[in-house]
């Protein structure tokens, strides 16, 4: 059966100008439009292909990669707004449309929203939608244990913190006084989770738990950048968190206590500018 919305393998059973026609199964045969088929496609050929509707509601086939496929959640801008809704750019040609009646935040042309991707199932069409509270699992105990990773996209700040999805399904949240670097909305990044509350949300930590604690782990990502930068590194305590993340990976508390740690191993001497290993 085809996944519409989805990426689904299927054959090449026949060729022509315009394009090749897939085997669509039940669903007859779908065409690829020539501008998407590879170089040296030839009939029997197996193709990774995302399946969805043109705008005569046909099936159609593409092998562009759309930026959320159904039941995942992205950040898209909005390209044009008309009588029925507003229409998001997703990386494909025809674009995704969000009615109204989908919208709790009123769109406005080139900003950018969270938009959660599902099949309406009386129209069988691919839409979107910004009211995430309403599609994102509420009843469901999310299936994971303390400490596991897992995949979050960030989401808007408030003032307990920044709201994250958790693996396209899931509400979370990232506790201001546990936020060591800077945010970006829409941006996807690996998170822990710390606790699974009474309403099945999830508070998800940037760094693994215990990581403070485990100063041996921070102690080997310092040496291993310094390794990587030839035995220096232009970081000290004074040093902004963010350029702390961006180079060693490591929240600045956890810098810190790991750089502590070699001066008193005298495996490093700490500089001005920076900390270098000790020859």
């Amino acid at each position: 059966m085809i996944e519409l919305g989805k990426y689904n393998d299927l054959e090449v059973v026949k060729a022509l100008d315009f394009g090749v026609y897939l085997d669509g199964g039940m669903a007859g045969e779908i065409l690829l439009p020539i501008r998407y088929v590879p170089n040296v496609t030839a009939i029997g050929d197996v193709l990774k292909v995302f399946i969805y509707r043109d705008s005569e509601d046909r099936l159609i086939a593409t092998t562009e990669t759309p930026l959320a496929t159904v039941g995942e959640v992205a950040r898209m801008r909005c390209k044009q707004l008309t009588n029925i809704g507003a229409f998001m750019d997703w990386g494909l040609m025809k674009d995704l449309l969000v009615p109204y009646s989908e919208q709790d935040l009123k769109a406005e042309e080139g900003r950018f929203y969270l938009t959660y991707v599902y099949l309406d199932q009386t129209t069988e069409r691919i839409v979107g939608s910004f009211k995430l509270r309403k599609h994102l699992s509420k009843d469901e105990t999310p299936p994971y244990a303390i400490g596991d990773e897992v995949d979050i996209l960030i989401g808007t700040p408030s003032e307990l913190g920044t709201t994250v999805v958790v693996e396209n399904k899931y509400w979370g949240m990232v506790y201001l006084n546990e936020t060591f670097r800077k945010l970006y909305h829409g941006d996807r990044l690996k998170g822990y989770v710390k606790t699974i509350r009474e309403d099945n949300k999830i508070d998800i930590s940037l760094q693994p738990l215990g990581f403070d604690n485990a100063n041996t782990v921070a102690v080997e990502r310092v040496l291993r950048a310094l390794d990587r930068a030839n035995g220096f590194l232009p970081l000290t305590d004074k040093t902004d968190a963010e350029k702390i993340y961006q180079a060693v990976q490591l929240s600045k508390k956890s810098f810190k206590k790991a750089i502590g740690s070699l001066y008193k191993e005298r495996k490093i001497t700490i500089e001005e500018g920076g900390i270098r290993v000790v020859a």
